[in-house]
C-alpha cells in the first residue's frame, strides 16, 4: 500500500510528490497519470518568477535553464490604454510538453513511483483509499485537471458557468513581442482578453480566453476574436480548455481525499493563471497528507491560511474586471504608479493582495476617465 497515491503528474501533482518525499525521503508515494510524458496541455507556458521560486524551493530542476527571461510586461485595457513596463523579476515561457516532464523527471529521480493508469473510481475506508478496486493509499491526492475524476467520486457539485473560463491556444511563428508578455483585454463583453507569450528560440504561444461565460463560444468564434485584439499570424492548429476559477464554491472535504490545482477549482479568475495556484497547493497537500485521516482538515486550513486573503481579493476585483472602465483606470494607475503596477503582477501571478492605496489609486483615475 502506498503511503500517498497522487492522481495527476502535471505541475500541482509534480509538486505534491517532491514536496512529499522532502518531507519524508521514505514515503512510497506514487504518482498516476493517464498520459505518457512528454505531453502537451493546454496553457499559456507562462511561468511566474514565483513559480521559479517555489519549485527551487522544492528542490525540483532549475526552471531558468528551460527559457530565457522575460522581463516586459505589456497590458491593454478594453479602452485601449496601455501599460508598458519591466518587471522586477522575469517570467520564463516554458512549453508544458518540458515544465511538465522536467518535473515528473524530478519526482521520480527523488523516489516517486510513476504509473501510467487513469483513474475511474475511488473508494474511501477507514483506513486507506482505494482506486479502481486495486491501487490502495492512505491518502489520495487529486491532481487530475479541471475534470477530475477524483473530484467527481467525491460528490463535488460541478461548478457553475459564472466561475468558468473557456480558453483556446496554439503556436505561430512569430508573435506581439519577442521581449514581453502581452495581454490585450477585448474590447466586448463577456469579459476577456487575448495574450502573446514569446517562445524560446523564436514564435510565440497565442490565445484567447473568454471568463465566466455561460454560452459556449466555437474555436472559430474564440480566433476571430484573437485576430481583432491582436492582429498578425494565427496558428494553424489550436486546442481549447476549461478553466473553473476559484471564485467558484470550495470543495474540500474532511479524510484522506485532497484536491489540488485545476482539481480544486484553483484558477485565477482574472488572469487564469493556475501553474503558481497549483505549485503552492500541491506543497500545502503533502504536508496535510502526512496527517491521514485528518488530512483534510489540516489541508483545508493551510489553504486558508495561505491563499484565503488573496483569493477575497482577487474575487473582488473579478467582480470589477466586467466593467471596461475599471480595467481602463486600473491600467493607468499601473502606468503612473509603479506600486500599482507591482500589486497588479503580484495579484495576477502570485497571491497579492490590493492595498488601500492601490485602490485608492485606481478609484482615483476611474473618476477621472468619467
Amino acid at each position: 500500500m502506498a503511503d500517498v497515491a497522487v492522481v495527476g503528474a502535471g505541475p500541482a501533482g509534480a509538486a505534491t510528490a517532491l514536496r512529499l518525499l522532502q518531507l519524508r525521503p521514505d514515503a512510497h508515494v506514487l504518482l498516476l497519470d493517464a498520459a505518457d510524458f512528454p505531453r502537451d496541455k493546454v496553457c499559456g507556458d507562462g511561468v511566474a518568477p514565483h513559480v521559479v521560486a517555489m519549485v527551487d524551493a522544492l528542490g525540483g530542476p532549475d526552471l531558468t535553464a528551460f527559457g530565457p527571461p522575460v522581463w516586459g510586461l505589456r497590458v491593454r485595457s478594453p479602452g485601449g490604454r496601455t501599460v508598458d513596463a519591466r518587471c522586477d523579476d522575469p517570467s520564463r515561457v516554458i512549453p508544458r510538453t518540458v515544465l511538465d516532464a522536467a518535473l515528473v523527471d524530478a519526482a521520480v529521480a527523488r523516489g516517486a513511483v510513476l504509473r501510467r493508469h487513469r483513474v475511474r473510481r475511488l473508494d474511501v475506508r477507514p483506513d486507506r483509499v482505494v482506486l479502481d478496486g486495486e491501487i490502495a493509499a492512505r491518502v489520495v491526492v487529486g491532481a487530475d485537471g479541471a475534470h477530475s475524476a477524483v473530484r467527481r467520486a467525491l460528490g463535488a457539485p460541478p461548478a457553475p458557468a459564472r466561475s468558468t473560463a473557456l480558453a483556446v491556444r496554439g503556436y505561430t511563428d512569430s508573435g506581439a513581442d519577442p521581449d514581453a508578455l502581452v495581454i490585450a483585454f477585448a474590447r466586448a463583453r463577456p469579459p476577456a482578453y487575448a495574450w502573446s507569450f514569446p517562445l524560446p528560440g523564436g514564435g510565440a504561444n497565442v490565445g484567447y480566453g473568454v471568463f465566466g461565460s455561460a454560452v459556449p463560444t466555437s474555436r472559430r468564434e474564440l480566433l476571430d476574436r484573437l485576430a481583432e485584439e491582436l492582429p498578425g499570424p494565427l496558428p494553424a492548429h489550436v486546442r481549447g480548455h476549461h478553466l473553473p476559477l476559484s471564485t467558484g464554491p470550495r470543495f474540500q472535504p474532511d479524510g484522506r481525499v485532497l484536491l489540488v490545482g485545476d482539481a480544486a477549482a484553483l484558477v485565477n479568475p482574472v488572469t487564469g493563471e493556475g501553474i503558481f495556484y497549483g505549485v503552492a497547493s500541491g506543497a500545502l497537500a503533502a504536508r496535510a497528507a502526512l496527517r491521514g485521516d485528518g488530512a483534510g482538515a489540516a489541508y483545508r486550513a493551510a489553504l486558508r491560511r495561505a491563499l484565503g486573503r488573496h483569493h477575497r481579493h482577487v474575487g473582488a476585483l473579478a467582480r470589477a474586471v466586467p466593467h471596461g472602465r475599471f480595467v481602463d483606470a486600473a491600467v493607468v494607475a499601473a502606468g503612473r504608479d509603479r506600486r500599482v503596477f507591482d500589486a497588479v503582477v503580484e495579484v495576477g501571478l502570485g497571491r497579492g493582495t490590493a492595498s488601500a492605496r492601490v485602490l485608492a489609486s485606481i478609484v482615483a483615475d476611474y473618476v477621472r476617465l468619467r
